[in-house]
């Protein structure tokens, strides 16, 4: 962490008005971030100096309001002051949302997973078919997400080329940050929502230079193949060699539920495990993020590790669907690259909020029958919905704290707006007004959202 004197701050500021009047706003006050997976950081009255790229160039502490006022005046940078009780976080990034299935969230959780694909997934997914009503469910899930404080997401589409490109034009058009996949799926799945492998390679590969076309840094493809079952060998490795081709990266699932753990195993007898049917067809790499991964083996959890891959915990789902629950302790403590996904609509909530009081849940549950896995404590939680998504997303030296040189996505926080969940007291300091936020608060306190220091969303 990089805290300059109030001189060197100044000079610096003078220096980069005078190259290219690159400061574009001073955000004094509060703010809380990850320095690393064990340690939050509460910091008060501090300056955050964001260019007009985006761009973080100085963070202070312990800054007066006349020593702002100075610097913002003498150089002509605009000013964001928060009241004394608000905050500054990083934004909250989602490694794991079906996007088309938002149109069903909260509802059909009376089933585990395969059921559950056939009886409600892929007849609401056939849907979007319908461009108009593409265009009005991804709209409404982006702008949930969104208000939700939901900065950077990586979101599974449908297997409809031009649904896929609507969703990436919201996206852009919004402002997120977000990798946006058109699914593949060419086998194991009903007549009426399934592909031909040669068309699903063509339009994946059309879908990804539309995307790439777009030359917008926020908005990136991400291949998909949806699970090994719903795959044949030859689209997971034309996959591959798309992925390759244009240096995308790739999401499926694993290891979430014993029933498709077993149907893998039959449809791949020649491979270990179902981590190895991946890597055997190309697909897994430093750029892959594997959802849920609640039942691997310890051969699997080596080859993770080895290639690099990211492992998205989707808690909420993993309990809705009652697929089980994660040895998240033992990835971490393995080092594996881990992060925060809502599974929408597996899991009923669009929002990292949620994910993360469900992550403290279920690591409480285990530990009830595995005390040497120790439930997941507030940093840890924090960081795997922050700093560790932007890990997992490849992105770890650009987001998911306040450092010079990353973005400045950011969330502000007012724990007293109109119809708030959070009441505040006279004991109440920055480290407990943002616990309440953490486990109590919800959009009506996320007075603004910023991506690349432009705001997206505005109470």
């Amino acid at each position: 962490m990089r805290f300059l004197s109030l001189a060197l701050l100044s000079a610096a500021l003078v220096a980069s008005a005078d190259a290219a009047a690159t400061a574009g706003n001073i955000f004094y006050g509060n703010f809380v971030h990850s320095v690393n997976i064990t340690n939050l950081e509460y910091v008060g009255k501090g300056a955050i100096v964001v260019d007009t790229a985006g761009n973080i160039i100085q963070v202070e502490r312990n800054v007066t309001e006349r020593q702002i006022s100075q610097i913002g005046d003498k150089h002509r940078v605009s000013i964001t002051r928060l009241g004394d009780q608000q905050f500054i976080m990083p934004g909250l990034i989602d490694t794991h949302i079906h996007a088309p299935q938002y149109v069903f969230t909260g509802s059909g959780m009376d089933l585990q997973l395969l059921n559950w694909l056939n009886t409600y997934t892929f007849p609401r997914e056939a849907r979007f078919n319908d461009t108009r009503y593409a265009n009005d469910a991804y709209n409404k899930v982006v702008d949930r997400l969104i208000r939700g404080g939901t900065t950077a997401a990586s979101y599974y589409a449908t297997i409809h080329l031009d649904a896929s490109k609507i969703l990436a034009d919201i996206v852009e058009r919004r402002g997120q940050r977000a990798f946006v996949g058109k699914v593949n799926m060419d086998r194991n799945s009903p007549d009426y929502y399934i592909e031909n492998t040669q068309q699903s390679l063509k339009d994946t590969e059309t879908f990804i230079q539309y995307v790439l076309g777009k030359k917008n840094s926020r908005v990136a493809p991400i291949v998909t193949p949806r699970f090994v079952p719903s795959c044949t060998s030859d689209l997971m490795r034309g996959l591959a060699a798309l992925a390759n081709k244009y240096n995308v990266p790739i999401q499926s699932h694993l290891d979430e539920n014993l029933d498709e753990i077993a149907w893998v195993k039959e449809l791949h007898p020649d491979q270990p495990d179902y981590t190895s049917v991946y890597d055997a067809h190309g697909l897994l790499n430093n750029r892959t993020i594997m959802a849920h991964v609640v039942y691997p083996t310890d051969e699997e959890r080596k080859l993770l590790k080895q290639r690099g891959a990211g492992i998205s915990h989707c808690p909420n789902s993993n309990l809705s669907l009652r697929s089980g629950i994660a040895k998240v302790r033992q990835m971490l403590t393995e080092g594996q690259k881990l992060s925060l996904g809502t599974d929408v609509s597996g899991g009923y909530s669009p929002s990292i909020l949620n994910s993360i009081r469900n992550a403290y849940f279920a690591g409480i549950a285990r530990s009830f029958d595995h005390p040497e896995d120790k439930y997941l404590q507030l940093p840890e939680i924090f960081y795997i919905a922050t700093l560790g998504g932007a890990d997992v997303l490849g992105m770890k030296e650009q987001l998911g704290n306040f450092v010079v040189g990353k973005k400045f996505d950011a969330l502000i926080i007012n724990p007293s707006t109109r119809g708030s969940p959070i009441d505040l007291f006279d004991h109440d300091k920055l480290n407990t007004i943002f616990e309440k936020f953490i486990n109590n608060g919800d959009d009506r306190n996320i007075v603004e959202v910023f991506v690349d220091g432009k705001s997206i969303h505005r109470l």
